[in-house]
């Protein structure tokens, strides 16, 4: 992190800088302690040149209405900024009604339920097949049933 000199900071507190590095300077301030304090301290240098507000509560009055005017500036929107009618929610809200009820009333949607229900239930044959675990266990003990006739036949 660029970190500014103490006489940097006096320039600024004296106005002395351009409007990129009052921005840069302005910034900075809001992440770097040690930068706000040489700022704080070539503030207080200089206190006695910086001019006086004559009437601390009026000032503060003008501040906050210029403040509530901002506020109903970006409450208020233009006219001009009105969307055209197929840019709005409710249009689109009408579009997706009718597509529903044309597709509804089309038999779109029962078709579709059909071979959900003809996919979803696979008919491969009427027997029941077995699992493959079923299949293995079986193939198993028939293969152990072998051994043992062998032994037996051999004694």
């Amino acid at each position: 992190m660029k970190h500014f000199s103490y006489d940097e900071w006096l320039n600024y507190v004296k106005d002395e800088v351009n409007d990129k590095a009052r921005e840069e300077l302005e910034s900075h301030l809001y992440v770097c302690d040690q930068c706000l304090e040489h700022y704080l301290q070539a503030l207080s240098v200089h206190e006695s040149s910086l001019p006086l507000l004559s009437n601390d509560s009026s000032f503060t009055d003008l501040v906050m209405a210029e403040v509530s005017k901002q506020k109903e500036v970006v409450k208020k929107p233009s006219i001009k900024s009105k969307k055209p009618f197929y840019q709005q929610v409710a249009f689109h809200y009408l579009i997706a009604a009718a597509a529903t009820l044309l597709l509804t009333f089309s038999g779109v949607f029962q078709s579709l339920a059909t071979y959900a229900s003809a996919v979803e239930a696979p008919q491969y044959s009427k027997e029941k097949r077995a699992s493959v675990t079923e299949e293995v266990i079986d193939k198993t003990f028939a293969w152990m049933d072998s051994l043992e006739k062998k032994e037996a036949n051999k004694k």
